[in-house]
């Protein structure tokens, strides 16, 4: 129903571990018994790889150029590379869970039956085309009787409607042992605010294309007029992205951290029946709010004041379809991806509908899937392998604050004092959610997922009172993901993510710690990074920093984005180097942590030369690898516009750059093209 926004850094991976800063040296490599490398040799695919190309020129293309000229991407895909690939596998996987346990015929309310009949739900494509549009009938005649501005409001506050605020439950900024309210901005049918506002050839295209398949839902809903309600539905969402935060400052911890009484929001933010929303929310006798984007919060809720009472009841009417096109006949479904799919990202063909379907479950009842699939697929020997990683991460970055030069021995205790506290969670949950709550019907598509939002809306409501669960997952296992959450200070890692090429027991050192072992300290990095570092050892919004050496970072990190806002993704398009800084901070402290940790487990002694290539060269070359992707021109548009992370190529090539030690392992010399002087690389952690 409503989304958590908690602030959460994430790569597309995850971990779990021990708080003890220091961990056994031990190599990752060799598994107690001897087992069968997965890529190549030694967990490498040298045949990916243009040696034509240097690696000082392009290492990217170098480490992958092969595979990258000569891969196509399916036609059910905007992107692909081996995120991709292992979803691939977690749906496969997950696919024959699902089967196994609808088979069994399962006992009303038992796990086997929720996520079987949620998935035969959507799969039932003739019950979806008889039904039409019955579904949302009653959602439908309550948009059509609303009257006024408080009715528009009670519509934005009830579940599976769009609203132009996002409201969200998860610990408080400055105090993470308690919940809070959260408000945000929303509200837009486009990915971001700049589809609308930029002078682009192309995002003037998007935008017709836009009003076009908006008449078209419209007219599909039987409303009649589509044209000119689409136009009014446009023109206000226009008007809302105007009000709206771009992307690089609502990144901003300190700037979307507004705490309000009821009393404060009501004077702040006049226009828009707050009581009327938060009564239909089922929060209406709370009296404290945390604001997001402030400004934008107040400048919407006058827009939505000064706005006709029918052109938000178009608007409600239109996401409603929107919303729900998937659970609808295919006219509508069909319709939805043409325009989302096809004209958006550049995907031409619709994903199998057994995939959505998997897809599907999972956001809805993804830890009765985890529970079964950790069983099959995660064997102990792979957490364990995982922890020495991790804890060899830890010490590493350990040593490594205390080499920095740039960072005053105050701010160094506390940074140390903040990675001791480091929780590391891997492959899954040690308690998993009670979905006993959750009533899932094999006959009611639209049902089931407007019932498992309130479900999941009503469990934070639930525990608004409660001490903050500090063992929820916010990641499903089988996701092919990562993240750092700052208020638990943690870092976690689904089990499904641990596979190859990012992490396979049997596979070489060099390529497990450039693979698994960078991701893990992108996520540790995390912790430090240009919004992370303003986080407490404890997970509050708490500044710990000498204004000194939050000069001297400020610095440093201000390098970093003129380096990657100079790379073109596209003709006239650069990368934002703003809004990508945290993860950017991520991927280059986190390489370096790998990178020490890998040798720190050789204990001074030389590496092995393994097909030609040192220890070193085959450590960089994975990281290369694990972010080797394809991805098709209106997906990179859309990444850069609305998206945290640089695009892959950048990633692979904007970290490399700052590292001396890949100069010395392929011998990069002044004048190839990714040379950067030592004075200019980025040292930060």
């Amino acid at each position: 129903m409503k989304k958590s926004l908690l602030l959460i850094a994430a790569l597309a991976l995850q971990s779990g571990c021990t708080k003890d800063n220091k961990a056994p040296v031990a190599a990752a490599q060799a598994p107690a018994t001897p087992a069968k490398v997965e890529l190549g040799d030694f967990g490498l695919d040298l045949s990916a790889g243009n040696p034509d190309i240097k690696a000082g020129d392009d290492f990217f293309a170098h480490a992958s150029g092969k595979w990258y000229d000569s891969f196509e991407i399916p036609p059910d895909r905007s992107s692909y590379g081996p995120f991709h690939k292992l979803n691939d596998l977690s749906e496969e996987r997950v696919k024959t869970l699902i089967e196994k346990a609808a088979a069994a015929k399962p006992a009303a309310g038992t796990p086997e039956q929720k996520v079987g009949d949620y998935f035969a739900s959507f799969m039932d494509e003739a019950g979806i085309e008889a039904k039409g549009l019955g579904p949302l009938e009653a959602d439908l005649a309550r948009i059509q009787a609303a009257q006024s501005q408080r009715d528009i409001a009670t519509l934005f506050g009830r579940p599976g409607i769009m609203s132009t605020f996002g409201i969200g439950i998860s610990p408080d900024l400055k105090n993470p042992s308690r919940y809070s309210i959260d408000i945000a901005q929303s509200g837009l049918g486009l990915p971001d605010r700049d589809y609308y506002l930029k002078d682009d050839a192309k995002l003037k295209e998007h935008r017709a294309k836009y009003l076009a398949y908006i008449e078209q839902m419209l007219t599909l809903g039987g409303v009649k007029d589509g044209a000119n309600k689409a136009r009014g539905i446009v023109q206000f969402e226009t008007a809302l992205a105007k009000v709206q935060w771009p992307l690089e400052k609502r990144r901003d911890a300190e700037a979307n951290y507004n705490p309000r009484s009821k009393d404060e929001l009501l004077k702040y933010a006049p226009g828009f029946d707050w009581q009327a929303f938060f009564d239909a929310s089922d929060i209406g006798t709370r009296q404290e709010f945390v604001l997001g984007p402030i400004t934008a919060i107040r400048d919407t809720a006058k827009l939505v004041g000064d706005t006709s009472v029918q052109t938000l009841k178009d608007y409600l009417t239109f996401h409603l379809l929107r919303t729900n096109a998937t659970f609808l006949p295919k006219r509508f479904d069909e319709a939805n991806f043409a325009f989302y799919g096809q004209q958006l990202r550049g995907q031409p063909q619709q994903r199998e509908r057994w995939k959505r379907g998997v897809a599907l479950t999972g956001d809805a009842v993804g830890e009765l899937v985890g529970q079964v699939y950790v069983k099959e697929y995660f064997p102990p020997e792979s957490k364990a392998k995982m922890e020495i990683l991790v804890g060899n991460l830890r010490a590493a970055l350990k040593d490594r604050l205390a080499d920095l030069s740039w960072m005053s021995d105050e701010t160094r205790k506390r940074a140390e004092e903040k990675l001791g506290t480091f929780v590391a969670k891997i492959g899954y949950p040690d308690k998993w959610k009670d979905y006993s709550a959750l009533e899932v019907r094999r006959d009611d598509l639209v049902g089931n997922v407007r019932r498992a939002a309130i479900w999941d809306w009503d469990r934070n409501v639930a525990r608004l009172d409660q001490p903050v669960d500090r063992d929820e997952w916010f990641m499903n296992v089988t996701d092919i993901n990562a993240y750092y959450n700052p208020l638990n200070n943690e870092i976690v890692f689904p089990a499904a993510i641990l596979q190859p090429p990012f992490f396979d027991p049997a596979a070489d050192d060099a390529v497990n710690y450039g693979g698994i072992g960078a991701v893990i300290g992108h996520e540790i990095g995390h912790g430090f990074d240009d919004q992370g570092r303003k986080f407490a050892p404890d997970g509050s919004l708490r500044d710990w920093w000498t204004k000194a050496d939050a000069d001297a970072f400020g610095a440093k990190t201000k390098v970093l984005v003129e380096q990657y806002s100079s790379f073109d993704a596209l003709p006239g398009l650069k990368v934002n180097g703003a809004t990508s800084l945290g993860e950017n901070i991520g991927d280059l402290g986190g390489l370096n942590m790998a990178y020490e940790a890998y040798h720190n487990t050789l204990q001074g002694k030389p590496a092995p030369v393994i097909d030609g290539l040192s220890g070193d060269q085959r450590f960089f070359l994975s990281w290369a690898q694990v972010w080797r992707t394809k991805i098709r021109d209106e997906a990179l548009r859309a990444q850069v516009l609305s998206d945290p992370h640089a695009p892959p190529y950048f990633r692979v090539n904007g970290a490399v750059r700052n590292m001396d030690e890949w100069y010395a392992a392929f011998d990069v010399q002044p004048g190839d093209k990714l040379f950067l002087p030592p004075e200019q690389r980025v040292k930060i952690w």
